[in-house]
């Protein structure tokens, strides 16, 4: 028998989960020995909190001092079927909730936390002790889906592929059939008017009007399966963002209900067809309607219903680190010891940046921003920060350009607006 110990080969924390606050503007990393807080547009890091223990998921409260933790990792330091609350400012826990099986996700706002379970949810008051609210069965939920905003909740519904709609404030249920498969991802915009959903298949997301759960529009992600890791919707809810594990970042446009497309009320709006390699291509100037990738071949009759779907305006590549995808794409079963490390985390900081973040012992942060290039083109300019668990010796320097560690290791990015740019070869410093 061998009794040996494991011999650990990294000598840095490994990160387990990485989440957003609300507005994206920080988001936080949940490690195999406590918790960190970082600034989502620099990647700066604003707090450490070592606990000697792991920490599957760490939820912002916007950002105040509160934080929602649930334990992970090979030796967690809190129960896996308890949410702590974590006051920052005090260094303690001001609240706790037990529930009967191992924690799938957590939500909180300033007057709800919501605590998804493998078949149920169930919403609490935000108290000195919080008081359960409401509990809703649903589907297996082995990713613990579910989305809060001030008013709105969104989780699975109790039959796979469905959605339900929650106002917290009257308690009334909406059901979208949104796919005929189990969901994978769900996205609420901040005004609560836009609902995005994905399945398990990958190839499409569906976007729903809130007020009367009717299908506003269907993007295409492509035509194979994938899994999804994040969708988001950007702030002024007429962009959204998906990532899958084709590590490919896609940009659509997306209708509102309320606000007249972008190209009516921005004029000089322009889009790029496709924007890939880690990077950007040559500007091109696009079509008349480059969502319709088929062109001319989706106008014909009876031809299959690919060609007239709607695709991203935008792609780009973003890193997946060096590790298997299996860690992020398999869902957890009851056995798993906690949650899997994320992947591919999306933030919109403004309309025109997005933040991707991904856990895993390889953590990588990057940052694309859209911008009108020389000749009304989108362009996407990437910084990339290697390893955020020693973000502090990562140097951002100007607007088009990254210097990052990567353990001894430097990589340079520079990029111009409406133009390409490469990485140098990396190199020891």
């Amino acid at each position: 028998m061998n009794t040996r110990p494991v011999i650990e080969t990294s000598q840095n924390p490994a990160a387990l989960s990485a989440s957003f606050n609300y507005d994206a503007s920080c988001f936080a990393i949940g490690l195999d020995t406590g918790f960190r807080v970082f600034n989502s547009e620099g990647c700066q890091h604003r707090v450490t909190r070592d606990f000697n223990g792991g920490v599957g998921t760490a939820e912002m409260l916007g950002k105040t001092n509160y934080i929602a933790l649930v334990g992970g990792g090979k030796q967690p330091k809190f129960a896996q079927n308890k949410v702590i609350i974590w006051d920052d400012s005090k260094r303690k826990v001001a609240a706790q909730i037990s529930v009967l099986t191992s924690v799938r996700g957590v939500r909180i706002s300033r007057t709800h936390i919501v605590v998804a379970l493998l078949n149920s949810i169930r919403v609490y008051h935000f108290l000195s002790i919080p008081e359960l609210y409401q509990a809703y069965e649903t589907a297996s939920n082995p990713y613990g889906l579910c989305c809060l905003g001030a008013s709105t909740l969104l989780f699975p519904g109790r039959t796979a592929g469905q959605l339900q709609v929650v106002e917290l404030n009257t308690g009334n249920v909406s059901i979208i059939p949104a796919h005929s498969g189990a969901l994978r991802a769900l996205a609420l915009s901040r005004d609560e008017e836009v609902i995005a959903t994905a399945s398990e298949t990958g190839t499409l997301v569906r976007v729903f009007a809130r007020s009367n759960c009717a299908k506003i529009a269907e993007l295409r992600r492509g035509v194979d399966h994938a899994n999804i890791f994040s969708i988001s919707i950007a702030p002024s809810g007429q962009l959204l963002a998906v990532t899958s594990d084709k590590s490919t970042l896609h940009i659509f446009d997306i209708p509102h209900p309320s606000k007249p497309p972008q190209s009516e009320s921005d004029p000089g709006h322009r889009r790029l067809t496709s924007l890939g390699g880690g990077g950007i291509n040559s500007p091109t100037t696009p079509d008349a309607d480059t969502s319709h990738k088929w062109g001319i071949l989706g106008k014909l009759p009876l031809m299959p219903r690919v060609f007239s779907d709607i695709y991203s305006f935008a792609t780009a590549t973003f890193s997946t680190g060096e590790e298997p995808l299996s860690a992020s794409s398999n869902p957890l079963t009851v056995n798993d010891a906690g949650p899997k490390p994320t992947k591919g985390v999306i933030g919109w900081t403004s309309d025109e940046s997005i933040i991707v973040v991904g856990a895993g012992a390889d953590s990588r942060w990057e940052r694309f921003i859209i911008a009108e290039g020389e000749d009304d083109s989108l362009s996407v300019l990437m910084h990339i920060c290697h390893g955020m668990a020693r973000s502090r010796d990562t140097i951002m320097i100007g607007v088009g350009w990254a210097l990052s560690y990567m353990g001894g290791r430097c990589g340079l990015l520079r990029g111009a607006i409406g133009k390409s740019f490469q990485i140098a070869p990396s190199r020891y410093l």
